[in-house]
């Protein structure tokens, strides 16, 4: 499961006055990376706690005292994040650093059918406003100003992610599973590298900011961000990139993606949300086009290395299906050459 649950116990008693055990822990269902659970305690309080997978861990990932340390900072920065409790670095308590915070309550929307039930027409018709509004506010904070600074370095961010996105998908190959037969992954790899735009200014970049990874009140504002994982300093627009890639238009034939939220009546389309963003920021955002090739190539190579955990059995029960992956990371791919077409 991932989780010993006499020594956590002990730990968050000795860490949360407030908490009553015993505590149950649940896994969420819908991480397929660090994994997240929910705690419950005996007075009814809930809250959650993230430790990273079970097996198949690269150096460099799923550092957990770097997610708490950027939502320390960026709560009091005005950024919606959940409130931070408790970070253990004693791999004696649970095998593995973890951390805890509050458990958000809201909305987590995954298919269109979700968001259907969720909201309103209406509702749903201002989702993609304050989406972009978030994420405006999070590439506007000074990383200095916040103690941030050091996070990452602050140029050539697109050159760095190429370099490690690409190199962790050479690393988490599946035996028996060859999904570049024609070269794609190597051409598109190299079209990115030759034509990467000049990086405008150097913000904190969340690195997977999508529907499923912010809890909506139920007014459709964002009440939180997500799974900090992969977030560091960076080109703002590889977030916005991202997200154009995420947040589907109900015309879209992406099906690769799943059911996105965004197809359900009422929600924004792709190119109003990228107008909101424009009118909000003081980005040039003309050149979207690649970060949106850049974003199709990086999603593509993550979901490799998700596809390599689970197959090595890193779910700790969920049990997810990921069959399609190796169709789905093979369509990224040409997506992100299609992109890259359209870019000037």
């Amino acid at each position: 499961m991932g989780i010993n649950q006499a020594q956590v116990t002990d730990w968050m008693v000795d860490h949360i006055p407030e908490i009553r055990p015993p505590l149950t822990f649940s896994l969420i269902a819908g991480g397929r990376s660090n994994l997240t659970f929910r705690v419950d305690d005996a007075a009814g309080r809930a809250w959650a706690l993230r430790r990273p997978p079970l097996h198949h861990v690269l150096p460099t990932a799923h550092d957990m005292s770097r997610e708490y340390r950027l939502m320390h900072a960026l709560g009091p920065a005005g950024i919606p994040v959940p409130v931070t409790v408790g970070l253990c670095t004693d791999e004696a308590v649970n095998e593995r650093p973890f951390y805890v915070m509050e458990f958000v309550e809201g909305h987590i929307l995954r298919s269109a059918a979700q968001a259907e039930a969720a909201f309103d027409e209406e509702t749903r018709g201002r989702v993609g406003d304050h989406m972009a509004d978030t994420l405006a506010a999070l590439h506007a904070v000074d990383p200095d100003a916040v103690g941030l600074g050091d996070l990452g370095r602050h140029e050539g961010y697109i050159e760095r992610q190429l370099k490690r996105w690409r190199g962790q998908y050479d690393q988490m190959q599946v035996e028996g599973i060859e999904i570049d037969q024609d070269g794609l992954v190597q051409r598109v790899s190299d079209e990115l590298a030759n034509r990467i735009p000049k990086q405008q200014r150097t913000s904190v970049v969340h690195g997977d900011y999508r529907m499923d990874n912010v809890v909506l009140a139920d007014d459709g504002t964002v009440r939180a961000i997500l799974d900090w994982e992969i977030c560091t300093l960076g080109d703002p627009l590889a977030d916005l990139g991202l997200l154009m890639v995420y947040w589907a238009d109900p015309t879209d034939s992406m099906a690769v993606l799943g059911g996105s939220p965004t197809t359900a009546p009422g929600f924004a389309t792709r190119a109003q949300v990228l107008e909101h963003y424009d009118a909000t920021s003081d980005l040039d955002v003309s050149g979207i086009d690649y970060y949106v090739a850049f974003g199709y190539w990086k999603l593509a190579c993550i979901l490799q290395g998700v596809f390599a955990r689970y197959v090595a059995g890193a779910g700790a029960g969920d049990q997810g299906s990921v069959e399609g992956f190796p169709a789905q990371i093979g369509r990224l791919f040409e997506m992100a050459a299609q992109s890259l077409e359209a870019a000037p």
